[in-house]
């Protein structure tokens, strides 16, 4: 069985993340992917997300923090909002959002959220569509994000943090760390 991996180059990534804003224009869709690898939350969370978490409606902002009560772990935890987020979110929004609506509304039910599989087909769509390998699905958004924040230098103990996880073995998993990752430190070390 494979497992899901991260997407790992810059510049699939970026073909990935504009798919349904350039190729296959959907707002929903790309706030979606978009909102996912800015979030690392995962898609059952993702998915439970309602408009007035992101936006407060009496003053017209975007909350600088989404607070959420983890689905999986029970766990408490506030996920600062960056611009990338809230531009893809402001391209959603619309005069007729309310409070109380899902970020990703069913299209054939607008007071549920689409379901975990839509939401797979949706980025296995734009997977297939930009060429990326086979084991891409909705987790590979969080693993994304935590690929890259430590390819950023963002120490793991502070991903383990992110992701609440209970233990450094499964952030290490998260990250997926290839052969030819462990040699450039090798290859970077001439003492």
């Amino acid at each position: 069985m494979s497992t899901t991996q991260p997407i790992r180059q810059l510049c699939q990534l970026r073909e990935f993340e504009n798919y349904y804003q350039k190729d296959r224009p959907n707002p929903r869709n790309y706030a979606l992917i978009i909102f996912g690898l800015n979030t690392a939350l995962r898609i059952s969370d993702i998915l439970k997300t309602t408009w007035d978490m992101v936006y407060d409606f009496d003053t017209a902002k975007y909350r600088p923090h989404l607070q959420v009560k983890e689905q999986k772990t029970g766990k408490n935890t506030m996920i600062a909002l960056n611009r990338s987020v809230i531009s893809a979110l402001n391209a959603l929004k619309t005069t007729e959002t309310t409070r109380e609506q899902y970020l990703f509304p069913s299209q054939k039910h607008r007071n549920l959220p689409i379901s975990r599989y839509q939401a797979f087909r949706i980025i296995k769509k734009a997977a297939i569509d930009t060429n990326l390998p086979d084991h891409v699905s909705c987790h590979s958004l969080r693993k994304t994000f935590g690929y890259h924040a430590w390819k950023n230098g963002t120490p793991p103990a502070l991903l383990m943090d992110i992701f609440n996880h209970s233990s450094y073995q499964i952030t290490k998993r998260y990250l997926c760390i290839e052969q030819d990752e462990k040699d450039q430190v090798f290859f970077h070390i001439n003492l």
